[in-house]
């Protein structure tokens, strides 16, 4: 997305502002008669359809991992869906049930195997779905409620205020109101997300496949394992791509999930610029660590988790109800305001202004590039390539409030005005993997509304390893809130797809500087139901059948503990103090071990060979665990009282629980 550096209101002029945004950006980069031929059948090796060049799977080693559920990395990309939100009420048998459907889940070389076979097939097709090829996926997350059953004990050893632990813990519930949902979006009306305990939802059972009737079956089978678990439906979500020209995209009609971060050792780098994934010269490459537990961070931070949550991630699971005639009629309404003003140009139609809501034209075109109509990207080509904000800090072409620009500000974020942007690094730990899916059928602008009344929405499904972090800051900070980009006079407005009732500025272009129009824009997103959940790896599955979780505290390989960092494990914690020295404290605070760096310490390093080290800040060695060459070693703070360094089951080094080795 484009850059945001404010104006001064002193130069905000009134002209006709539409014509001028597009007398600025005529050039769309793709030709109207290359638009029209993407939509073609191409033969294979046609120009521009060629895959990606194959890569080493040892280049991309996520990629084979059968320890990781696949929806996280690989996506199920099916065109149904099922959602069975399920409360059990005897925690041996719903055990028992774990370790019959933990077989069953699918993996992330599974589903990235499959992906890849589909995609270079569907790009041999021109676009048409391969007809010999389908699958049927299975997925298991569990909320905090579930993984306590199932563990019987808490998940937790501790819960630090404002940590990812304590918002799960809490869950979307508790935390409404800071997260938006108020009103008509409130807990009081959810479907779910908001029961009383003994209904409380354990656990989310994901299934998707091509085939209805294979999902149908499939449905019908778990169904009826739930009996002799004592498990029971509290909600079943169903869901679907939408039919026909509208396949792809959600109930406004929008392409949706165009814009996801790409992985770190799951996708290919471009050769061209490893910091982009190959073939989709607009996607930054995130490190794998800020959706998956254990692999690598932005900044090698800790997670700071339980190891029990090494190779999954934290699921948001939302019902987001659309009323969609009432936000079309609203785009209209808006129209006539912009025409009025002048802020729009005379052919403008109400598509014109719901592209600028969103920040791309229903087809996925962003109107970056192309600020007067539709013009589709030629197949097997990134639709984002150019996707760029620098050139926009005032939000001409792309405004401020659109809902791309909200949610992901690319290389356009201007904190301080007068101030250059946020490097594009410093947004990738703020990202997270969507996988939403749509509900209920597709409105009919042609039929009476009173003939329409059956729920029709979205199912947002969100992955990260930090819901603080990632979810709920993209919510609170950017998506609902009114001053961001900050410091903007008048205030740029909340997100008019998803955020609340707000007044968004809608500012164009003039010879001397920017005119701002307010725009009033309701909610006709509702908020219907909500869960946090967390999709464990298989490992962590199958010792939760057998009622087992680790919850020693683990800090992964290469991860960096810095002044401040603190790894609580309950009754000790692990943290570099301010002064440089790394300690072991009781929960009352009292010291039970010190490696002795007060004073000149730096920051506290766990390497890839197993090694835990604190280093002055020119990188020196100032002391050792003295278990460098072992990497399968792994490093907990444990509720015991002691924090160690395992090969296996052998202690390589200890401190605490009294004993130093």
């Amino acid at each position: 997305m484009d850059d945001v550096q404010p104006p001064t209101p002193a130069r905000r002029t009134v002209i006709r502002a539409g014509a001028a945004a597009a007398a600025a950006l005529t050039v769309c980069p793709y030709a109207a008669g290359q638009a029209t031929a993407a939509t073609a059948a191409a033969p294979p090796g046609a120009a521009g359809l060629s895959a990606p060049a194959p890569t080493r799977s040892d280049a991309l080693p996520l990629r084979s991992d059968r320890t990781t559920q696949g929806d996280i990395l690989a996506g199920s990309r099916k065109d149904h869906a099922c959602l069975l939100l399920l409360h059990f009420r005897d925690a041996a048998r719903a055990r028992t049930w774990l370790g019959r459907l933990v077989p069953e889940i699918s993996t992330t070389e599974e589903m990235a195997r499959f992906n890849a076979a589909f995609s270079a097939a569907r790009l041999k097709a021109g676009g048409s779905d391969p007809a010999g090829l389908s699958a049927q996926w299975t997925g298991l997350s569990l909320t905090h409620a579930g993984l306590r059953l199932l563990a019987g004990r808490e998940p937790f050893p501790a819960l630090p205020a404002g940590s990812t632990a304590e918002a799960f813990a809490q869950g979307p519930a508790e935390r409404a109101e800071e997260l938006g949902d108020t009103g008509d979006s409130g807990p009081g009306s959810w479907l779910f997300g908001a029961e009383e305990p003994e209904r409380a939802v354990h656990a989310v059972l994901s299934l998707s496949a091509d085939d209805p009737a294979k999902l149908t079956a499939a449905v019908d089978r778990h169904k009826k394992a739930l009996g002799p678990a004592r498990g029971e439906i509290v909600f079943r979500q169903d869901a679907g791509k939408l039919p026909g020209v509208l396949k792809g995209h959600e109930h406004f009609g929008f392409s949706d999930g165009i814009s996801q971060p790409g992985v770190r050792g799951f996708h290919a780098p471009d050769p061209a610029d490893a910091t982009t994934v190959q073939g989709k010269p607009g996607t930054r490459l995130v490190p794998p660590g800020e959706f998956l537990v254990g692999q690598e961070k932005v900044g090698r931070r800790p997670a700071g988790l339980p190891a029990w949550a090494t190779g999954g991630s934290f699921q948001v699971v939302r019902r987001l109800a659309q009323d969609v005639p009432g936000w079309w009629a609203q785009a209209r309404e808006r129209l006539a305001d912009l025409k009025k003003s002048g802020a729009a140009p005379p052919e403008a139609t109400a598509t014109w202004v719901a592209a600028r809501l969103v920040g791309r034209w229903p087809g996925g075109t962003p109107i970056a590039g192309c600020p007067l109509a539709e013009q589709p990207s030629p197949l097997g080509t990134d639709p984002d390539a150019d996707l760029k904000y620098a050139a926009d800090p005032e939000g001409w072409h792309t405004p401020l409030f659109a809902h791309i620009r909200k949610g992901n500000p690319r290389d356009g974020l201007v904190t301080v005005p007068g101030r250059p942007p946020l490097a594009y690094a410093d947004l990738d730990g703020r990202r997270i993997i969507r996988r939403g899916i749509p509900y209920g059928p597709a409105y009919d602008f042609d039929r009476p509304a009173g003939e329409q009344e059956a729920p029709r929405g979205l199912v947002f499904v969100g992955y990260q390893a930090d819901l603080v972090q990632q979810f709920e800051f993209l919510t609170k900070r950017w998506i609902n809130d009114v001053d961001f980009p900050p410091a903007r006079n008048p205030r740029v407005g909340a997100d008019p797809v998803l955020g609340p009732e707000s007044p968004v500025t809608f500012e164009t272009e003039s010879a001397t500087g920017s005119r701002a129009t307010t725009l009033g824009f309701g909610r006709f997103v509702r908020t219907e139901g909500a869960l946090y959940a967390f999709t464990p790896s298989l490992p962590t599955l199958r010792a939760l059948a057998e009622g087992k979780l680790d919850r020693s505290v683990e800090v992964h390989r290469g991860s960096v503990l810095r002044a401040g960092d603190v790894l609580d494990a309950g009754s000790v914690s692990l943290t570099l103090k301010a002064d440089g020295d790394l300690v072991l404290l009781a929960q009352g605070g009292s010291l039970l071990w010190s490696a002795g760096t007060e004073g000149a310490g730096n920051e506290a390093h766990f390497s890839a060979d197993g090694e835990l080290t604190v280093r002055t800040a020119a990188g020196a060695n100032l002391w050792s665990s003295g278990t460098s060459g072992h990497p399968g070693a792994r490093l907990l703070v444990r509720p015991a009282g002691d924090v160690v360094v395992l090969d296996g089951d052998r202690a390589l080094w200890r401190a605490g629980g009294g004993h130093v080795g």
